[in-house]
């Protein structure tokens, strides 16, 4: 038990006063003589022992009732925690990610949490909300109440460990302050590990709200798996988290007309193919019903006019094997000697490759230079006879530097796996033991920031990168290199092209680093914009001689196949998704977890909070106890004989 006002407790030592007055008050008993002498002193010592005992009593209620006034004036109270002298500060966090679509026993569990906070959370209290793509930082119930109401879920998801690191982030830096984080989610699985140290300055309570159903069922991805001259096939994966079904609809749309359906039995994955005539604009959608999440039921894609790449190739030896490579089905490809070069096309190309040049020309070093600039790529293949100087001339641009040339033979045995050459599917595993190409001469190459790509066995280069210059070190002829022979050719040169123009993918996912570029002419000033519907969006984007480079990343925020749109012409299109990580409906364990209040009903959580800081004032029932000694001391003087 605490008192507001400890110091009225000094007033107890009038406590003494009654005690003085029954000390010192000495009546004396006048004797009457009387005939019957025995039955006198019977009846005087009887009534003697009688008044001693009233007087005891009316003492002791009188003490009491003192007392009880004392105590009430001084106005006591029972708590947990100093809460009337402590300030307190709250920070919740709601999650609003598409996995808070599943239902729980009352609704949608977004849903229904915003109606437990509303309805356990005093209007005025000063609190901190944040969500995943909102803030309400120290601010009331009363003043965000329709901004919760109105709560939309979002493709962004925090994980538990970020959501509650930035939790403590809304906290202010005062030690005298009970701190409540309450961390509102359904604690989806994700990659992120709760580790929670004990803390004395925060109360941490989980609420973990859990869905009475985990069957979901998710368009997964779509791509194309095969090209003939009349038809494509589109492959779509799904993906089922719960019991299995023997009949589930996939229906393809071009626009909103039906143009493909059918069915498929699902347990955990299944796929299902749609043939698309070649050659035609598409902008498509994929549907299923599942009543669960909704947000992944539909994909969006689309498929534009075709692009082809420009590929210039300035010989100084055979360029058979870039041909085979380069074809017309996707690549227009020029090839000309360096003394009839039309130094007319280089503004026109995507990427431009010099074929083993004895020697490059100052008017070219300096084109080439210009290129690269405005956001063109090349590959540099030196001859064995290769004018280093010159060849410096153009590499000082992209910081590296050829030495003298090196007879001896090398292996090429590592491959950079992670570079954006190999890393989009070109290897299924990371191969360790293969046939390795080999060179019989090779150039040092001096650099302060080139990226090898392949490497010889001594971790020297043999190709490096230098943002959009690819370097190699030695002559890819026969009579010099076994490259030509490698399997790695292809996918080397190949997707060094294919990134030289990145035409735009069949579908982009929302919230992640997404690039693509536009074969438009644009006028000073002049902007491409994305369209759907009544939205609008100016997204990054730079321009350059022959092309413009988009870049999106924190918008679009809604999915949906977007029109790029210059001077209101239509220029193609591209479609956005959200992120299907959430579509798999497994949740954490919490069971074992530490220094942390957790449950799955957010009003026992606040129960629980306000119990802590409740204060249980007893004053009145001091004030009750003195009523009720006042009465006992009367009935005492009225009806003790």
């Amino acid at each position: 038990m605490q008192f507001k006002h400890p110091e009225l407790l000094y007033a107890l030592f009038l406590l003494l006063i009654p005690i003085i007055i029954h000390l010192f008050q000495l009546r004396k008993f006048q004797k009457v003589a009387f005939t019957n002498v025995a039955f006198l002193k019977e009846a005087t010592l009887q009534t003697r022992k009688s008044s001693q005992i009233k007087k005891w009593l009316i003492l002791l209620t009188r003490m009491l009732l003192l007392a009880a006034l004392v105590f009430a004036f001084a106005q006591p109270f029972t708590s947990k925690s100093d809460a009337f002298k402590t300030e307190k500060e709250t920070v919740i966090y709601l999650d609003n990610s598409f996995s808070m679509q599943a239902k729980g026993n009352q609704g949608e569990l977004l849903k229904r949490a915003v109606q437990d906070i509303i309805s356990n959370v005093p209007e005025n209290e000063n609190i901190s909300i944040f969500t995943n793509d909102a803030i309400f930082k120290n601010t009331s119930l009363k003043a965000i109440k329709n901004d919760l109401l109105k709560l939309n879920y979002s493709s962004n998801a925090l994980t538990s460990e970020a959501a509650l690191l930035k939790s403590k982030t809304f906290l202010n830096e005062k030690t005298n302050t009970l701190n409540n984080i309450i961390l509102i989610t359904d604690f989806q699985e994700d990659e992120s590990n709760i580790e929670i140290k004990s803390d004395s300055l925060n109360n941490l309570n989980f609420v973990k709200l859990n869905p009475v159903n985990k069957n979901n069922i998710a368009i997964d991805s779509l791509y194309i798996s095969e090209t003939n001259p009349t038809a494509i096939e589109l492959k779509v994966t799904l993906k089922n988290s719960g019991t299995a079904i023997d009949n589930l609809p996939v229906s393809l749309y071009h626009d909103d007309k039906l143009i493909a359906k059918t069915s498929v039995a699902i347990e955990r994955e299944a796929e299902t193919v749609f043939s698309l005539p070649t050659n035609q604009i598409i902008n498509g959608k994929i549907t299923i019903n599942d009543s669960n999440l909704q947000f992944d039921n539909t994909l969006f894609f689309n498929i534009n006019k075709p692009s082809k790449i420009n590929v210039l190739v300035i010989n100084g030896d055979d360029d058979a094997f870039l041909k085979r490579i380069y074809t017309n089905t996707e690549f227009n490809y020029t090839s000309t000697p360096e003394r009839q070069l039309n130094y007319n096309l280089i503004d026109k190309q995507n990427l431009i490759i010099l074929n083993e040049l004895n020697s490059i020309p100052v008017a070219l070093t300096s084109a080439l230079k210009q290129f690269t600039n405005q956001g063109g790529s090349i590959i540099v293949i030196p001859s064995k006879n290769s004018n280093t100087e010159s060849y410096n001339q153009l590499l000082v641009n992209y910081n590296s530097a050829f030495n003298d040339l090196v007879s001896s033979e090398k292996r090429i045995t590592t491959i950079k796996y992670s570079h954006p050459l190999y890393s989009n599917g070109v290897f299924e595993k990371q191969v360790k033991n293969f046939q390795y190409p080999k060179v019989n001469s090779f150039y040092g190459i001096v650099s302060n920031n080139l990226t090898s790509v392949l490497k010889f066995e001594d971790d020297k280069p043999f190709l490096g990168q230098h943002k959009n210059a690819f370097i190699f070190t030695s002559p890819l002829n026969q009579k010099n290199s076994s490259f030509k022979n490698s399997p790695l050719i292809v996918p080397t040169l190949y997707n060094i092209a294919k990134q030289s123009f990145k035409i735009p993918e069949l579908y982009y996912t929302i919230g992640k680093e997404n690039s693509f570029d536009v074969d438009t002419e644009m006028q000073q000033d002049a902007v491409l914009s994305l369209e759907k519907d009544n939205i609008s969006i100016i997204p990054k984007q730079q321009y350059f001689n022959n092309k413009v480079v988009v870049n999106t990343a924190e918008a679009p925020t809604e999915a949906g196949t977007y029109a790029v749109i210059n001077k209101n012409e239509v220029v193609k299109n591209v479609s956005y998704n959200f992120s299907r990580t959430e579509s798999e409906l497994a949740y954490k364990d919490l069971s074992s977890l530490e220094h942390a209040t957790v449950s799955d009903s957010i009003t026992e959580i606040f129960d629980t909070i306000k119990s802590d800081t409740k204060v249980n004032a007893l004053w009145k029932w001091f004030v009750i106890f003195a009523l009720a000694l006042l009465i006992i001391e009367m009935l005492i003087l009225k009806f003790f004989k």
